[in-house]
């Protein structure tokens, strides 16, 4: 299941999340602004990059949520909004902590290269190979790449 796409959910459970008419109709111009800012920071930490979320240099969204909090109604040196910027990083936050309560991949990439747990207890296996619920650890490279031998 991969809930982000909606799979897995049954059709009460997706009439119960409008992505379209219960969020981008309500706030257009505040998810774009939130658009620009994921571009202009890709920009400043991977110039020239295709856009994407270096989880790596972004590790402290509740404190950087706050800082921009406290300058709401302003700009930044760069032109873009705080409040703009504390958006983004709410929206990280609630991503990290909702993919924690799910304690599996969270992209397809991560998710394609899962495999069953070797130990059978259910869940999936990362694919450096260690179960997050049972520790239990593949035995084969194809079982801990995804990949053939």
């Amino acid at each position: 299941m991969h809930v982000a796409r909606g799979e897995g959910m049954t059709a009460k459970e997706r009439k119960e999340r409008p992505v379209y008419s219960g969020v981008l109709r309500y706030f257009p111009l505040a998810l774009l602004e939130i658009a620009r800012v994921s571009y202009v920071g890709n920009e400043q930490h991977n110039p020239g990059a295709p856009v994407h979320w270096d989880r790596e240099k972004s590790t402290d969204e509740a404190d950087a949520l706050v800082r921009h909090l406290l300058q709401a109604g302003e700009l930044d040196s760069d032109g873009l909004r705080h409040t703009a910027k504390a958006a983004w990083r709410a929206l990280a936050l609630l991503e990290k902590e909702l993919e924690a309560a799910q304690a599996k991949p969270a992209h397809d990439e991560l998710y394609a290269l899962s495999q069953p747990c070797a130990g059978g207890c259910g869940w999936l296996t990362h694919p450096e190979g260690m179960c997050r619920k049972c520790r239990t650890s593949p035995t084969t490279p194809s079982q801990r790449t995804g990949s053939p031998l």
